[in-house]
């Protein structure tokens, strides 16, 4: 089948979060599967042209005018890229905006030529679309551009974060040039707004979202983000199919970004990693203290609400106890940094290191014995993947990808690989690190489960199959 997948970010070329990695993977896993996958995405004015080759240009119809764009293409591990051309992209610093906290005004015009010129894209390079796969709001509106457009391809649209939605005015809407359906709006008559997520759940053949846990909580008001009610409308065509990793770039055998290399079968690197870690960030250097890690942004969505809030906070009080180390790594809300740095000088096992760089991520995977990761929710997460991969024991919120990756040891010991939690709160996390830290004086168990965690497939190989058996459904009409 030929696969168009429409995307504003791609690894390798542009990158703000999970999405990128997504594209960047899963790609190059179908195309190992015999499928010819394309990706069309904007040409930021950071990405490197070189390898690149001229593509097809052609005018995109907007409010009475045509914009004239083109495109630069490059094949790359059996996926063709195909970057749009256009000022709106070449001559700004970032992808939605400068800085991640101050979008471009225009984005609502930015994202519907986007969308437009992904529509029109394979007639232009005389390329026949079997499947156009739309990934999030900036790609919302290519199904209905797509079906005005008379294309037979098939369409599927995949929410990564229903919490991101691509709101605008409604004055907005006017800017394509088109009379959109009322479907790609939200809100009350006379207070609606344009929403380009929206428009591509109305539209798309398929929905799919990034675990099969997430897709049954979007469609609950808890979780919903205020289109629970149209998620539970088209249930029947709403799936969950769970995110790989990038089982090359997280790898305890080769991993570049420490020597310490181990594996399932030998363990020995990962202690070595684990004292090295102890030593260099001031912990105690003991091999019978479990070495908890967070490697994430620090926001209330990673539930850091909930381990430092109230005034006395529940990780005040497990640090207190002495019975573990952490080591926080990231950056984020500075409030919550404040109060991390303000604990780690009462508390000599907390160590606290606001920066982020992919050799501290990793080596915190390796050598942690416990992954903390009480996210509020996470429609897939990929941390706690890294983790099981690394014989690291994630110790999670029961949500979203979490609950689809992690199996309770409590519950399971036969079959578990990790500790979850039914809520959050201090009770909650108090219970599920106490266990974690019982658990980890059971030697012989302990390194059971970390052994079948690394043995856990949770390669992209997988999801590809998933994908495409869904996109062969539909284009037998299923």
């Amino acid at each position: 089948m030929n696969i168009l997948m429409v995307s504003s970010e791609a690894v390798p070329y542009s990158k703000s979060g999970g999405l990128a990695d997504v594209l960047g993977s899963l790609s190059p896993a179908l195309a190992k599967k015999g499928e010819t996958v394309c990706i069309f995405m904007p040409m930021y004015s950071f990405i490197d042209r070189k390898g690149f080759r001229k593509g097809p240009s052609y005018s995109v119809p907007m409010l009475g005018r045509d914009c004239e764009v083109s495109t630069l293409r490059k094949k790359l591990d059996g996926v063709e890229y195909v970057g749009l051309v256009h000022p709106f992209f070449t001559e700004r610093k970032g992808i939605y905006g400068d800085t991640s906290f101050t979008p471009y005004p225009d984005n609502a015009e930015r994202f519907m030529l986007f969308a437009k010129a992904a529509a029109l894209y394979p007639e232009a390079a005389g390329w026949k679309a079997d499947i156009v796969h739309c990934h999030d709001w900036t790609a919302g509106l290519v199904p209905f551009y797509l079906r005005e457009t008379g294309s037979s391809a098939h369409t599927i649209f995949t929410i990564h974060n229903l919490a991101y939605q691509g709101d605008f005015s409604r004055y907005d809407a006017v800017l394509g040039g088109d009379r959109l359906d009322r479907g790609m709006f939200s809100g009350n008559a006379g207070a609606e707004r344009l929403n380009m997520l929206k428009g591509g759940l109305e539209t798309a053949d398929m929905i799919t979202t990034v675990s099969p846990t997430y897709a049954r909580e979007i469609q609950t008001q808890k979780y919903g983000c205020g289109l629970d009610w149209l998620l539970r409308e088209r249930k029947d065509r709403l799936k969950g199919i769970l995110n790989g990793m990038d089982t090359h770039e997280w790898n305890t055998k080769t991993d570049r970004f420490f020597p310490e290399h181990y594996s399932s079968r030998d363990l020995s690197g990962k202690r070595a990693l684990k004292a090295r870690v102890q030593r260099e960030y001031g912990f105690e250097e003991n091999p019978d203290i479990p070495l908890f890690s967070m490697v994430s942004r620090i926001a209330d969505q990673k539930g850091y609400a909930e381990l430092l809030g109230g005034n006395h906070p529940i990780l005040d009080e497990l640090l207190a106890e002495r019975t573990f180390q952490l080591l926080v790594i990231g950056t984020g809300d500075r409030h919550y940094e404040e109060r991390l740095m303000a604990l780690e000088t009462m508390h000599p096992n907390l160590r606290v290191k606001i920066a982020f760089s992919s050799i501290t991520a990793h080596e915190a995977e390796g050598a942690a014995d416990f992954f903390l990761m009480p996210s509020r929710y996470e429609p897939c997460g990929l941390n706690q993947m890294y983790s099981l991969h690394y014989g690291t024991l994630p110790v999670a919120h029961r949500t979203g990808g979490l609950a689809d990756t992690i199996v309770d040891i409590t519950e399971n010991p036969a079959k578990g690989t990790g500790f979850l939690m039914e809520d959050l709160s201090s009770d909650s996390i108090r219970d599920a690190v106490s266990r974690a830290v019982s658990f980890y004086r059971e030697k012989d168990k302990m390194d059971k489960a970390i052994r079948r965690a690394m043995t856990e497939d949770l390669s992209w190989d997988r999801s590809a199959g998933e994908y495409i058996e869904l996109y062969g459904n539909l284009a037998q009409g299923r």
